[in-house]
């Protein structure tokens, strides 16, 4: 199949390459590049890929393509509150726009990885199904629920979107983020030697490990179009919904002489608190399940952050993403908009454009 990717080059996207790779997938890369800095460990998979926004995406960009996997997205900025204008414009408007160029182009199937975040709050006696009301909180989570909305009313006989919401990443990629709960709470352990909880400890996370999302995902492809057709999915596994005060203190197993450190005044519940149900997955995607559970995911991310050698300022300089993307504005590399003011940097062919071969 030939396959699409957006956000090829980020922190779900450089993980999900070589899976798509080793299924037999021909694929190219579509990216702004914003991560360009982040690099963690070496790239495993090289395509072809277009140095594109998913707002200036065109038919002819997509004709010729079987699938799209639509992972491009910016992050919340509780210190930028400005950028939730760009939030809209990218994460809502941006992909129902792709999921229209793709489908006036021929593309017959569209994977949107949206977050199970659409949900907002849910009491901890409860885990939210596919079919529960979505109450989205962050500027983030609410493009990519009216994103969903959108996306889906443009189903037809010829145009299949899925929806796929996964749980709060973790783990290891070549391009690190550490923006996420567990990721955060092993890097400052790592890096400090305190494991710092910026709650009372009892808000719910439901988590997924990186690498599951991509053979999640390559199974979405895989599978029959009519079993997949117009669904919406957790992508997660229900046995990996926690309390932050649980992560915490498998942090503290998984990082030698690390100890729970609370932030001062933030002894009462975040305001984000909820678990998911993943039974709709296993049952339907009945080629993949899970590997990972969260002390394995934080046994590994703590190695390979020694063997890397990362230091405090780098989670502050390079993985941390909502920081970059504060530093590439504030450098004036990137404008209030979320664009390269540098057009030859988000030039339109710049990077090798697509090259089909012969299938085989």
């Amino acid at each position: 199949m030939r396959v699409l990717v957006t956000g090829h080059n980020g922190y779900i996207g450089s993980v999900m390459m070589p899976v798509l790779s080793a299924a037999g997938h021909t694929l190219t890369g579509l990216d702004t590049f914003f991560a360009e800095g982040s690099r963690l460990t070496a790239d495993l998979t090289s395509v072809p890929a277009l140095r594109l926004d998913v707002r200036d995406v065109r038919v002819a960009d997509l004709v010729g393509f079987d699938a799209v996997v639509h992972l491009a997205a910016v992050p919340d900025d509780p210190q930028r509150p400005q950028q939730a204008e760009s939030t809209v414009a990218i994460n809502w408007r941006g992909a129902v726009h792709l999921a229209q160029q793709a489908r006036e182009a021929g593309v017959s199937r569209f994977l949107y990885a949206s977050s199970c975040s659409v949900y907002g709050v849910g009491r901890a006696d409860e885990a939210f199904t596919e079919s529960a009301a979505l109450h989205p909180l962050t500027p983030d989570a609410v493009a990519k629920a009216n994103a969903e909305e959108g996306i889906a009313r443009l189903a037809d006989a010829s145009f299949s979107p899925v929806i796929m919401r996964t749980a709060t990443a973790y783990g290891v990629s070549p391009r690190l983020r550490v923006d996420g709960v567990l990721n955060n709470l092993v890097c400052w352990a790592h890096t400090t030697g305190r494991v710092r909880v910026a709650s009372d400890g009892t808000p719910w996370r439901p988590l997924v490990h990186v690498e599951d999302i991509a053979y999640a995902f390559a199974a979405a492809l895989a599978a029959p179009r009519e079993v997949l057709h117009g669904q919406v999915f957790n992508l997660g596994a229900t046995s990996e919904n926690y309390q932050i005060l649980e992560l915490a203190e498998i942090v503290t197993g998984a990082v030698p002489g690390s100890t729970i450190e609370y932030v001062p005044g933030a002894q009462s519940p975040t305001q984000v608190s909820y678990r998911v149900d993943f039974g709709k997955l296993n049952r339907m995607l009945t080629a993949f399940r899970p590997r990972w559970n969260a002390a394995f995911g934080a046994k590994d991310l703590y190695a390979t952050l020694q063997e890397a050698g990362v230091t405090h300022e780098d989670l502050q300089t390079r993985y941390d993403r909502p920081a970059r993307l504060r530093h590439l504005v504030q450098t004036g590399r990137v404008d209030e908009g979320l664009r390269w003011r540098d057009r030859a940097a988000s030039a339109h062919p710049e990077l090798p454009a697509p090259a089909f071969p012969q299938e085989r």
